[in-house]
């Protein structure tokens, strides 16, 4: 049986994942004002804003954050938790429940960076095209975070700015994420 709950569970944590990017690329665009013409910003925009349009009305941007998208994120976390719960058959307390969403948006969005900032330093190093779509999404997606040090981690050529912060965003899942999860679960079982 259990063999069964943790592939419902990975399917679960593939589909709630690919949905919660959407919004999360969507919530990185607009807060790093990247490229509307792109055809990747294109095609995000057109995905989330019938569901995030009625949500903006009642919800407005602070600043650049999209406050719909990050709502969204956090509702579809507190979604997938409930559903993993009930799968184990368990009904949690609900400020457990609401901390472990709040970790897993923040986890969720500090990976994402990762990958992003990783996939961004593959495509600089083998010299792909500038022009192309994902290159230049994922540069104005990571460029927030990698301007405060580039050129200042220069050895041999090579920029080492992009591992700094992957280091940085892993030791924040550690120190503030890992934490924040584990007091959520002994909340939400009652421990």
């Amino acid at each position: 049986m259990s063999y069964l709950v943790n592939a419902l569970s990975f399917l679960l944590e593939l589909a709630f994942g690919a949905v919660a990017a959407l919004f999360i690329l969507r919530l990185l665009a607009e807060a790093s004002r990247a490229d509307f013409h792109n055809p990747l910003s294109q095609f995000v925009y057109r995905t989330t804003n019938p569901i995030l349009a009625p949500i903006r009305r009642v919800l407005p941007n602070w600043r650049r954050i999209n406050m719909a998208a990050l709502l969204l994120v956090w509702l579809l976390m507190l979604i997938k938790r409930v559903v993993l719960f009930a799968l184990l058959g368990v009904f949690p307390h609900v400020l457990g429940l609401v901390l472990l969403s709040i970790a897993d948006t923040l986890d969720f969005i500090a990976m994402f960076y990762v990958v992003l900032i990783f996939i961004w330093s593959l495509m600089s190093l083998f010299q792909v095209e500038h022009y192309h779509p994902v290159y230049r999404l994922a540069g104005a997606l990571v460029d927030p975070l990698l301007r405060p040090l580039r050129g200042r981690l220069v050895a041999g050529g090579l920029d080492f700015a992009p591992w700094v912060v992957m280091i940085v965003l892993l030791l924040a899942r550690l120190l503030v994420v890992s934490p924040l999860t584990d007091l959520g679960a002994r909340l939400a079982l009652g421990l």
